[in-house]
């Protein structure tokens, strides 16, 4: 073969080549983007907000103390439930038992003043009525001032005995004052319940907490016949919230066991951190304390156990659905006026219906695409409740309706009227899983 031949062979070749790349681009544009097909049915969704917590008894006392003193006895060890009277510790007694009998001495005191001054009232009020009579006999026996003496000396005995009286009242005061600070030495539960906490030994001081309850706390009883799970749940979901929900709570320290209960309280202030309220910060995200009550915790519960709530807000029966990430938002484009499958027999919405849903200004709509002969356009959307995977449509799409539901990225960069083909992943998913 001569050399022009061969030149004219290698040319023919590459022409061949660079004409079957062309038709294979041109193939694979014609069979178009590859995405997953659903089709839209319906299936039973729950809306539901998650939020974690702690385990907290409805009720629990903290027993603090109100006198300075050291602690000499305690009967009692963490854990242990004990009943309403029971003795729980002592303090010592020794100066409170003192500073009773001072007052106790002070007490009789006053009393024996104040006999004391009563004697005195009566004998002065005695001397008088003999000086008014002996005056009105003869007033020459008892002059005026004898007269005005007698009278002073008697109103100075009433105004002794009264504040003898009154010094017998306040020694009677002191007294229980002092017997109170010697009753709070012996410390006897105010309920029944299990000791959750112990905060003191033998031999450590306590103190009142003045200032701050953690200095002066000693024990914490819990009445752990009602147990609740307090969540902390964001300003944007506690408005769905409602007093009855139901929810299903998981405790960490019981992993394979599932908890119900119901929403007995909403908090209506938010929980404000020591560090934001003192800067004063409004700008921040601000959480909602809400209490949930259960039906049947276990019996090995303890306050303080980690826990995560979930709060079913609402519920729909065999509601038309799409997926979650089916439904996307494009800015307001007039619609295709492809002819839609036959089942479909209402029209999507057009731009103006759109703005007359979302008003003038509203730039974007939510939306998912639509496929019918391959080719996918977009229609405006009406979702409802938000289950797990599944948005509920209440307007914009029908039973049968073939859609795009997925890759992520393929339908955010897909096009109106983009040619498409399924995927291996595609199917009829509404028959797969039902919520």
């Amino acid at each position: 073969m001569s050399k022009r031949n061969k030149v004219l062979l290698g040319s023919g070749i590459g022409a061949l080549v660079i004409v079957l790349i062309l038709v294979s681009a041109s193939a694979k544009r014609d069979k178009g983007i590859e995405v997953r097909f659903e089709t839209v049915g319906r299936r039973d969704l729950v809306a539901a907000v998650t939020a974690s917590g702690k385990i907290q008894p409805k009720k629990k006392v903290d027993i603090s103390a109100d006198i300075t003193g050291r602690v000499t006895r305690i009967a009692v060890r963490e854990g242990d439930f004990v009943q309403k009277g029971q003795f729980l510790l002592q303090i010592d007694p020794t100066i409170y038992q003192a500073n009773m009998q001072r007052a106790q001495a002070a007490m009789s005191q006053a009393e024996a003043g104040a006999v004391q001054a009563r004697a005195t009232r009566d004998q002065s009020t005695r001397a008088l009525t003999r000086t008014k009579e002996l005056r009105e006999q003869n007033p020459n026996l008892i002059s005026q001032e004898q007269l005005e003496q007698a009278e002073t000396a008697s109103d100075i005995a009433e105004a002794n005995l009264t504040a003898s009286q009154h010094l017998v009242e306040q020694s009677r005061a002191g007294l229980q004052e002092a017997r109170d600070q010697l009753a709070k030495t012996h410390l006897v539960a105010p309920m029944a319940g299990r000791i959750t906490r112990l905060a003191v030994e033998e031999g450590e001081v306590a103190v009142p907490g003045t200032f701050s309850r953690e200095t002066g706390l000693l024990l914490t009883i819990s009445d752990l016949s009602v147990i609740q799970t307090k969540v902390q749940v964001d300003e944007t979901d506690v408005v769905r919230l409602h007093l009855g929900d139901s929810v299903e709570v998981t405790i960490d320290a019981f992993p394979d066991t599932t908890f119900v209960g119901r929403v007995t309280k909403v908090s209506n202030s938010a929980i404000l951190t020591a560090a934001s309220a003192a800067a004063g910060q409004s700008d921040r995200a601000v959480d909602y304390e809400v209490e949930i009550t259960l039906a049947n915790p276990p019996s090995e519960v303890r306050p303080d156990l980690s826990a995560t709530a979930r709060i079913v807000t609402d519920t729909r029966k065999q509601a038309l659905a799409i997926p979650i990430i089916a439904l996307t938002v494009r800015e307001n484009t007039p619609v295709s006026t492809e002819q839609r499958p036959a089942r479909g027999t209402a029209q999507a919405a057009t731009p103006a219906d759109t703005s007359r849903k979302g008003g003038a200004n509203k730039k974007e709509t939510e939306g998912v695409f639509l496929i019918h002969n391959g080719v996918a356009t977009f229609h405006p959307v009406k979702v409802g409740i938000a289950g797990e995977e599944h948005f509920e449509v209440v307007e914009g799409v029908h039973p049968g309706d073939t859609i795009v539901a997925g890759p992520y990225q393929a339908i955010r960069d897909l096009k109106e009227g983009a040619r498409v083909r399924p995927s291996r992943e595609s199917g009829d998913t509404t028959s797969r899983r039902r919520s």
